[in-house]
């Protein structure tokens, strides 16, 4: 077996108080977060809520200003402490590759391990190429490939040194959208089948939803919520990360005495929220059509698009000042003009307090 084909040592991580600042912007502010050795885990947000910040801080590019970062229990950054990049065993995979346009496939490749014999090296090169495919690629440039190619080539040269922790920021998003899914499955499978230690930043939800273990919602450079895909889609701790994974109908409403009253029927007020105002979010999904007078409230259909695997419909509902958005089966909705009855699943309803949203 060689050394690229066995299993990573894969190693834990840990954060504690991490924060950085540049002049006057708080760019992570407070973040602690931990990594189990094999898990992968994404640090989802939009551009600018400090991901990028936090992973540079992990991968040693940065130095936090505050907080400490360990790596299989061994403080990597602090205080007092600052152990650089090439000495913490973390593999780096950037958004452009960031491939020596200068060398070959196999000197890319074999770059990072500069270390070792040059027998060896070019050994685990070569294996780390041929598992991704590209072995017949060793004497080319970066340039004679394409852009799926071209992401393999970073990502058998992020994984020859076999690093305690990957660390990958955007990997996919240089690639055309069927190009991205291959590669992404293809990734995956291999880090999975290496037993690896990942942390990926990208501002994508479905993509974090297909490859993360758990996921870690920034904003303004704070976690605000972390945990499985499935945690974090269904049980949204804020409207902000509501509308991250979904695109909301939303309603304002007043919620008393534990209820909050809308025209699409009662629901439950926000567990210790009290009274006051409050806001309604429902999934085009989770709701649905049926005969005029049926529903909970009654409408028109104002447009109806085709759009792949499902059709979207967008209605004007009595009693709402905006139009409503629904799902539905390809070419199973009403046609426009058409007065409709809306059905709710108000066991999907997800119910907000309006303050700090």
């Amino acid at each position: 077996m060689s050394d690229f084909t066995k299993a990573l040592a894969a190693a834990s991580l840990d954060l504690r108080g991490v924060r950085q600042t540049f002049g006057a912007t708080l760019a992570v502010d407070d973040v602690s977060l931990t990594v189990a050795p094999g898990e992968t885990v994404c640090l989802l947000g939009h551009s600018g809520c400090g991901k990028t910040t936090l992973l540079r801080m992990v991968a040693g590019l940065e130095r936090p200003t505050a907080g400490q970062v360990s790596l299989d229990g061994r403080e990597v950054a602090g205080p007092s402490v600052f152990v650089p990049p090439e000495q913490r065993g973390v593999g780096l995979m950037f958004q452009d590759y960031a491939l020596f346009p200068h060398l070959t496939i196999l000197e890319n490749v074999t770059f990072g391990l500069a270390r070792l014999p040059a027998a060896k090296a070019r050994a685990i090169a070569e294996a780390a190429l041929a598992r991704v495919g590209l072995a017949r690629y060793a004497g080319d440039y970066p340039h004679m490939l394409s852009g799926g190619e071209q992401q393999r080539v970073a990502l058998a040269r992020a994984l020859a040194p076999q690093p305690g922790i990957l660390l990958m920021d955007e990997p996919f998003s240089n690639l055309d959208q069927r190009m991205r899914e291959r590669i992404r499955e293809e990734t995956m499978a291999l880090l999975r089948e290496k037993g690896a230690t990942v942390l990926v930043v990208t501002h994508d939800p479905v993509e974090a939803m297909m490859i993360a273990d758990r996921i870690a919602l920034m904003r303004s450079g704070r976690i605000v919520q972390a945990g499985a895909p499935r945690d974090l889609y269904e049980r949204p701790a804020s409207l902000f990360a509501a509308r991250f994974f979904c695109d909301l109908n939303e309603i304002a409403a007043v919620a008393r005495d534990g209820r909050v009253e809308t025209p699409l029927g009662v629901f439950a007020a926000p567990q210790g929220a009290g009274d006051g105002d409050c806001v309604v979010g429902l999934r085009p999904g989770d709701l649905t059509f049926v005969a005029p007078g049926s529903g909970v409230v009654d409408g028109v259909v104002e447009s109806h698009r085709f759009l792949g695997d499902f059709d979207l419909a967008t209605v004007v509902l009595d009693g709402l000042d905006n139009p409503l958005k629904i799902r539905t089966l390809p070419g199973k909705g009403p046609s426009p003009g058409a007065r409709v009855g809306v059905a709710v699943v108000h066991s999907q309803a997800l119910v907000f307090s309006a303050a700090g949203h």
